[in-house]
């Protein structure tokens, strides 16, 4: 567990492990302790967690940038740079997907591998942001979800999720792209996970990560049949498994 400056704010982070550097990057609303259940089944790897700025345990922010996933990838990078890592794994889920492929665009140098897992694609799809309104507002309604998010974010939760959502709205309404460069320039090898009864993503998954792989020279995905978001967590064994397939054969 530990700290780091990022333009005069406390970034938290973690790692866990010896091996290949693995670095996740969680979601929206969410922070690393998303991936506390699962990181038993990547045990043979050096584990990287960071907590983005204005979740978890990292400072907060007064308001979330409109361009919210490439703002994240530069954290990324910052914190390899204060590392001194390279050649590193990278997995990011839902939101954290949108941050690792911008990270994998900006300093390819940095990168081994990428895994997006569980998001919507190369845009977010139509009616997009009437479904996350109704979504967060549902969740704040709804013990269970209020429960998660007071456990990843902590007591300021609804205020967080507040920011995050009002951050979204105005990234849709801006309709600027969703990456800082063609997916097409991407030098690591991707693979795409998801599942195949997501309600959080666009209907038509498989068609937009084939439509994905025909751009990316070098890139793969494999759908799951446990419905729920995210897939990493849903179907954490299959999705390790194939995580880790992905990676050895790609050294």
């Amino acid at each position: 567990m530990s700290f780091f400056n990022y333009q005069g704010k406390q970034l938290y982070y973690d790692i866990i492990g010896e091996g290949e550097p693995l670095f996740f990057l969680h979601g929206n609303t969410s922070s690393s302790k998303l991936f506390t259940p699962i990181l038993p089944l990547y045990k043979d790897f050096q584990v990287i967690l960071l907590d983005f700025l204005g979740y978890g345990q990292s400072d907060r922010l007064d308001t979330f940038p409109t361009e919210l996933w490439k703002a994240e990838a530069l954290q990324v990078i910052a914190l390899l740079e204060h590392l001194q890592l390279k050649k590193v794994h990278l997995i990011g889920t839902s939101g954290g997907a949108w941050v690792a492929l911008n990270a994998a665009l900006l300093r390819p140098d940095l990168f081994a591998t990428v895994t997006a897992d569980s998001f919507d694609g190369r845009t977010l799809h139509d009616g997009f942001a009437e479904e996350l309104t109704a979504e967060r507002s549902a969740a704040a309604a709804d013990p269970e979800a209020s429960q998660f998010y007071h456990w990843c974010i902590g007591d300021d939760w609804s205020d967080v999720v507040t920011k995050d959502t009002d951050s979204m709205l105005r990234l849709i309404t801006s309709e600027k792209s969703l990456f800082v460069d063609s997916l097409e320039s991407l030098c690591c090898p991707l693979l795409l996970t998801g599942s195949k009864n997501d309600s959080a993503l666009r209907s038509n998954l498989e068609e937009e990560y084939q439509a994905i792989i025909q751009e990316v020279p070098r890139a793969q995905f494999k759908l799951f049949e446990t419905p729920g978001h995210p897939a990493i967590g849903t179907s954490a064994e299959k999705v390790a498994e194939t995580i880790k397939q992905f990676i050895a054969e790609n050294h």
